[in-house]
Parts: structure tokens; C-alpha cells; sequence
């Protein structure tokens, strides 16, 4: 096959890397904001200033995080027209698959035929996808494999409190993936990464899973451990430490401003997002994601739904410089100026 022999010889004389291919999945089921104030003390107006979002998307239990994160890798590979016996690695990021042992990539890697292959999870909250196309980037350039799958799957929905006000309207399910291979030219930047763990309970469990399992032994059974978040602090931490990292970003990738042509964001607030382009100084010919406004907040699954989202609507189109930021839960963040990789087929 002319185009493996291609990759192949890529890979041993080249030290940039790209995107492929993009691929998707969205649960079928579709939450609007009514249906959140059945439980919560709000309305579709509050939800819709306070954040963004008119709609969500929450998982059946046959749509479970490996299932989904299956479906993108494999519409990642479709779209990439790489030759999937050239993957070499999967990194899997995610903060809700179900066991710690086993791990979900070894699954998903014999669920796409390349049962053998490294693969691996990887946790960094909203920042996850982030981390992971770091570490591609990294493995690809070392030599240790031609081409890596990067994963984000989140199912969310299942760790939220319905009755929580703070947190119920905010979070979707889904899973995006991209296949990150060498090239000539290198087409994404240099990452921005870190963590603040000084103020990591902004975001937490609200019980470990020893307290859950000492509450199992008990003649009463204890309460769910949910999700919950402070969000002023959170917001606070955002509006300045991410507008540092963004421009942060900017400068390790050597561009300015105005050579940005899409913002894709971490999906978490409307507002923050907007704040974040307005600090940066993007022009207003700057594309700028708005996907939580019908997926909510999907964590590490974010920032590869929102670039499938804007690829396939053609807001923005292949070769654009994207700068792309996560940012969330320990509190960590990740930032890379990227060329976006062709749309998805339809």
C-alpha cells in the first residue's frame, strides 16, 4: 500500500507531527434545560445566561465510555485515511471510566483491531485531551510509535447530583478523537501545561472511594459520591490563570493573535470563553467554539467534540491555526496552537 511505505518513511526523517482525522460520538438522547429544572430550582433562561447551554447530551447505558470512545477512534481512522496497522498507540483520557483495573485503552485497541498495541489511560480531568495529544506529540517525535490515537470519552451524566443547582445544568456525555501521526512541517505547537493543586478541591468527589467502601460494610448504605464544584472559585481561577496560559501559548507556538483563525476552548462557560477571546485580543474574523451551547461541558472529551463540531458545520476548515486551551478539574490546564485536520466525511 503507496501510502503506508509513505508514513512510514515520514516517521524516520521527520520530527513534526499533525492531525489526521477527527471522528465523534454523540449519546442519542438530547437533555434541554426543562427537563434539568424538573429537579433543580431554575429556569432555561438562568441556565442560558449563566452558561451557554440550551441542551445536553446524556448516555444509555449501552452508550458506555469505551463504547463511545470506540466509535470516534474508529470514525478518527476513517477520516484520517491512515492505514489503521500503522497505530501504534492509544492514549485513552478520561476521569469516568467505570474500573481501574482493567483500563479502558487495551479494550478499545482490540475493539479497532489492534489488539498488542501500547495503550493507556489517562486522567487530567478537563484538561485530559490536552495531556494526551502532549504525550502523542512526544511518543511520535521519540520514535516509540508512527502513529498515536488520542481519546477523550466522558460519561458525566452518572456523576452528578440531579438535585445539585451548581452542578446538574452543566455537564453532557460524548467522546472525540484524533489520529496524530509525523510530518514534514510540524503543525502542533508546543504544549503549555501545568496544574494548581493548592485550589484542586474546587473541583472534587465529594467522597473517596475508601469512604465509600467502609459506608458498603455499614447496615446503612451511604450517598452516591458525586461530583461537586465551587463555581466562583473555579471561575475566578479561569479568568486569569487560563487568559495567562492562553497568551502563554501563543507565544512558546511563535504566533500572534492575529494569526489565529479558531479559538476552541475547554467547553465549560459561555461567559469564560467569551472573557477568555476578548483578553486575548483574537480579531472578530476569529471562529470561536461554542459547542457546550448543545453538549455541555464534556470534559476531556471537550475540545476534540467542539473541533469535529466546527470542522463538520465549516466554521472552520482544514489547515486553520487553532489555538486550543483545557482547563478544569485539579485544577490543570493545557495549551497548543494546532493546524486543524480535514473535516469529517458526513
Amino acid at each position: 500500500m503507496a501510502e503506508n511505505s509513505t508514513a512510514i518513511a515520514v516517521t524516520q526523517g521527520s520530527n513534526g507531527t499533525k492531525l489526521y482525522g477527527i471522528g465523534a460520538y454523540r449519546p442519542e438522547r438530547i437533555v434541554d434545560n426543562e427537563e434539568i429544572c424538573k429537579h433543580i430550582d431554575s429556569s432555561d433562561e438562568w441556565i442560558q445566561e449563566r452558561s451557554g447551554i440550551k441542551t445536553r447530551r446524556w448516555a444509555s447505558r449501552e452508550e458506555s465510555v469505551v463504547f463511545m470512545a470506540t466509535e470516534a477512534a474508529r470514525k478518527a481512522i476513517e477520516n484520517s485515511n491512515v492505514d489503521p496497522e500503522l497505530i501504534d498507540a492509544i492514549i485513552f483520557c478520561t476521569s469516568t471510566y467505570e474500573t481501574i483495573i482493567p483500563h479502558g485503552a487495551p479494550i478499545i485497541a482490540n475493539n479497532i483491531g489492534r489488539n498488542g498495541i501500547a495503550a493507556f489511560d489517562l486522567a487530567a480531568g478537563c484538561a485530559g485531551f490536552g495531556y494526551g495529544l502532549a504525550v502523542a506529540t512526544n511518543v511520535i517525535r521519540g520514535g516509540s510509535a508512527r502513529y498515536v490515537l488520542v481519546i477523550g470519552s466522558e460519561r458525566l451524566s452518572e456523576a452528578i447530583n440531579p438535585e445539585d443547582r451548581g452542578t446538574a445544568f452543566i455537564f453532557g456525555d460524548g467522546a472525540g478523537a484524533v489520529v496524530v501521526g509525523p510530518a514534514e512541517e510540524n503543525e502542533l505547537g508546543p504544549v503549555v501545561w501545568g496544574s494548581d493543586g493548592e485550589k484542586g478541591q474546587a473541583i472534587r468527589q465529594t467522597k473517596t472511594w475508601y469512604e465509600v467502601m467502609d459506608e458498603a460494610e455499614s447496615p446503612e448504605a451511604g450517598e452516591h459520591p458525586w461530583l461537586v464544584m465551587d463555581g466562583s472559585k473555579v471561575f475566578r481561577w479561569a479568568a486569569f490563570t487560563v487568559a495567562k496560559v492562553a497568551a502563554q501559548t501563543l507565544e512558546a507556538a511563535n504566533v500572534g493573535p492575529e494569526d489565529i483563525q479558531a479559538f476552541i476552548p475547554h467547553q465549560a462557560n459561555g461567559r469564560i470563553n467569551d472573557a477568555l477571546a476578548k483578553h486575548l485580543g483574537l480579531p472578530d474574523t476569529v471562529a470561536v467554539a461554542n459547542d457546550i451551547e448543545h453538549t455541555g461541558n464534556t470534559s476531556a472529551a471537550s475540545i476534540p467534540l467542539a473541533m469535529e463540531t466546527m470542522l463538520r458545520e465549516g466554521s472552520a476548515k482544514e489547515g486553520d491555526t487553532a489555538l486550543c486551551i483545557g482547563f478544569g478539574a485539579g485544577l490543570s490546564y493545557a495549551g497548543q496552537v494546532v493546524k486543524l485536520p480535514p473535516a469529517p466525511a458526513e
